[in-house]
């Protein structure tokens, strides 16, 4: 009995030691994925080989905890949303703060996140994953910046403006206007506000 109760004690630490493993090489996997898209001047040239090397993993390894190269890029855009999902809350929390100015800051937070990761956001587009409209986080952000547009006066389609709106900020066209058309992130946070105030009338 004594023998019994060491093995499923010697089991338990195993299993252990397994989850704790490999939780420490999906962080270190996504971390040598996030930082190899920032650096790369495109991330087509991204390989799961690449990942798989800076992580110090086998790609294996990657193929069966994230699927695919999808999958994977998934996986980072999620771990990479989570600090913008709190300013949203913030947003959204913010006592006093009239639905056109939340409309104004949601999108302003979008574009702010579309440029950091505008590497990032163009693979997941490129890899198939946000067409972009299937993609989970599309749907959160569709859904967050139409529910707030709905309290803006004089917006009657908010679902589709919503829609619009978005489409200016599409990682391939906000990559296109920083890196080759040479935009700083200021002057193209300028021009969405402005493009807002066509679209829905000045603050």
């Amino acid at each position: 009995m004594a023998q019994r109760a060491e093995r499923t004690e010697r089991t338990a630490r195993t299993e252990r030691t397994e989850r704790a493993d490999a939780q420490r090489n999906r962080e270190a996997v996504l971390a040598a994925a996030d930082a190899l898209f920032a650096a790369s001047s495109s991330p087509h040239s991204v390989s799961m080989d690449d990942i798989a090397a800076a992580a110090g993993v086998g790609k294996g390894t990657l193929f069966r905890r994230f699927g695919d190269r999808a999958g994977l890029i998934a996986a980072v855009i999620t771990s990479r949303l989570e600090p913008l999902r709190h300013t949203v809350r913030e947003v959204q929390e913010a006592a006093g703060s009239a639905p056109r100015r939340q409309v104004a800051d949601l999108l302003d937070a979008a574009l702010a996140f579309k440029i950091e990761n505008r590497n990032l956001m163009s693979a997941a587009e490129d890899a198939g994953i946000s067409s972009p409209y299937r993609a989970q986080h599309y749907g959160w952000w569709h859904e967050t910046l139409r529910t707030a547009l709905e309290r803006v006066p004089g917006v009657h389609a908010p679902d589709f403006t919503a829609h619009a709106l978005l489409a200016a900020i599409r990682a391939d066209l906000v990559a296109h206007l920083v890196d080759e058309q040479k935009m700083s992130p200021e002057e193209l946070r300028s021009s969405l506000a402005a493009h807002l105030d066509n679209v829905l009338g000045p603050a």
